[in-house]
């Protein structure tokens, strides 16, 4: 494998975590809307019964759309990275700690449902970003 694959790692790691989430957010909530008597075209709005719906089955889904957030940042620096020669092992190790800081936030939501946790977790994260953006800008516009 070349090393711009092994960098790219993390954001398949990443692609997939999401993808987990999906089913376990459909795993919740099919049954929930459900259990709640909800049809499906009567929820067509984002929040539309959300107060019927219990708060783990809310959680996976803000979750889900968490992911389609701040990740979008990662994924963009990321192939930047790769196509512009800034793919080393830091940036590596900082990617695998971002994704791994994505997936304790998607537990954290999920299950432990703590936002003072959640918003740590996510600051953690948040700081992964910063660091490879700014070594990246030292590189690119000289320093």
């Amino acid at each position: 494998m070349t090393p711009e694959i092994d960098f790219l790692k993390p954001v398949l790691a990443l692609v997939i975590w999401t993808c987990v989430i999906w089913l376990w957010m459909y795993s919740l909530r099919l049954p929930a809307f459900q259990k709640a008597g909800i049809e499906p075209d009567a929820a067509r709005h984002p929040g539309t019964y959300s107060d019927k719906l219990p708060a783990h089955v809310r959680s996976a889904a803000d979750n889900y759309n968490h992911l389609h957030e701040q990740p979008v940042i990662f994924y963009a620096l990321m192939f930047f990275m790769a196509l512009t020669g800034g793919a080393d092992s830091t940036g590596t190790m900082v990617a695998w700690a971002y994704v791994a800081l994505r997936i304790v936030h998607s537990f954290v939501q999920i299950v432990v449902g703590k936002v003072a946790l959640r918003f740590l977790v996510f600051t953690a994260g948040t700081f992964c970003l910063f660091f490879l953006a700014g070594r990246e800008a030292v590189r690119v516009f000289g320093g």
